[in-house]
């Protein structure tokens, strides 16, 4: 049987615990887009969370991250609520960070649309309530 030097599991051990640890990408999914990508992409998922913002409640961790690999005329993010809820999203990217809340204009759902620059964005889906609520997020290239 060989036997394995505990100095050299140990830094692997570390090292992978270090890139867990190191913020927004931990838990988060990671959605490429590009011109070459479907018209709309949507992924689903649970709203709110633990840290209360100027965006409601959102998660302390992103829900996922948008990587965009070319820079995009326009593009069109929407989340809707599958219950009572009125989601919000945070986004944080290259063009800075932004809070889009449900309002009545968009049927209750939050949404952005508009230029986004090639990058990497964080988006974090929250919730005015203080309940969690099952939601869609569509990422759309198609103006309505």
């Amino acid at each position: 049987m060989k036997k394995t030097k505990l100095f050299t599991i140990v830094p692997v051990v570390l090292g992978m615990s270090l890139l867990l640890v190191d913020g927004q990408k931990a838990n988060a999914g990671v959605i490429t887009i590009n011109s070459q990508s479907p018209d709309t992409v949507t992924v689903n998922g649970q709203s709110g969370g633990s840290q209360s913002s100027n965006c409601g409640n959102i998660p302390p961790n992103a829900n996922h991250i948008l990587e965009l690999t070319e820079s995009m005329p326009y593009l069109r993010l929407t989340v809707e609520s599958q219950g009572e809820g009125k989601p919000t999203l945070s986004i944080k990217g290259p063009g800075g960070d932004f809070c889009v809340m449900a309002d009545s204009y968009s049927g209750g759902k939050a949404e952005m649309s508009g230029y986004f620059e090639k990058g990497q964005y964080q988006l974090k889906v929250g919730e005015l309530s203080s309940k969690e609520h099952p939601y869609t997020l569509s990422i759309s290239r198609e103006k309505k």
